[in-house]
């Protein structure tokens, strides 16, 4: 969302806090507590809504906030029976051109903004995930478990990472890939003297924005409370739409 002006911002919150429960307040401030935007994840022409929908609340639960995905040939889409509703408290930066490259165009942005792009691989040499360094911001770029990620997110690796397996079976769904990468990371980051949590003004963001998720009717009580103060209804920018239910494939 477009930023808002911070004395609006403040006043809103203080508003619409009050219109909560102090125990869902209370975990509102938890979970801004673990929040990151020292990691984010990549996900890569996923067309299993199934799998889709689980990445996503995987990323959820262990505190990441901003989501990538490539949709070159597939539209990306989830099913709120399987994320419950975890897609609703994350940023989800869609990259859909038709006609381009919106591998590079990711990675690369990704890039220029100081990450390292980490990609799951079966190819060697690849490190587990409890030896990965993490000084540097990591975008985790996971693709499906039949193809995997396309040679072009391969070829802009920084870093590979490799599941330990000891089955038959070649490879997890991106799914059970991303919450194991995950689920080694964070422990190490929350221990590390990385300063990985938000800065003040994303947590203040946040923090207004998930509380307006969490009242009932927000668009109405938001257009009252606007109105009331004097303010133009734009003075608060309308929150970002939902995902599509179903994957479909691109034209």
């Amino acid at each position: 969302m477009n930023p808002i002006e911070p004395n609006i911002r403040q006043q809103l919150t203080e508003y619409l806090a009050n219109q909560i429960s102090p125990d869902r307040l209370r975990r509102i401030e938890q979970v801004l507590d673990f929040r990151t935007r020292h990691f984010t994840v990549v996900l890569e022409d996923i067309y299993n809504w199934h799998n889709a929908s689980a990445a996503l609340r995987s990323c959820e639960i262990y505190g990441i906030q901003r989501i990538h995905t490539i949709e070159n040939l597939y539209e990306f889409s989830r099913n709120t029976g399987v994320d419950l509703g975890s897609s609703k408290w994350l940023e989800l930066q869609r990259w859909t051109e038709p006609g381009r490259n919106n591998t590079r165009n990711c990675l690369m942005s990704l890039k220029e903004r100081g990450f390292r792009i980490v990609v799951a691989s079966l190819r060697a040499p690849a490190e587990p995930p409890d030896a990965l360094p993490m000084s540097a911001p990591l975008a985790f770029c996971f693709g499906t478990e039949l193809e995997g990620l396309s040679p072009e997110a391969e070829s802009m690796a920084d870093l590979r990472v490799r599941l330990p397996m000891f089955g038959f079976t070649g490879s997890f769904n991106v799914s059970v890939s991303c919450a194991l990468v995950l689920g080694s990371m964070m422990p190490r980051l929350h221990g590390s003297s990385i300063p990985w949590q938000l800065d003040p003004e994303d947590r203040a963001n946040l923090k207004l924005e998930w509380l307006r998720k969490s009242v009932q009717h927000e668009d109405i009580l938001v257009a009252e409370w606007l109105a009331g103060q004097g303010l133009p209804p734009d003075a608060v920018p309308a929150l970002p739409t939902e995902l599509p239910d179903r994957g479909r494939k691109r034209k």
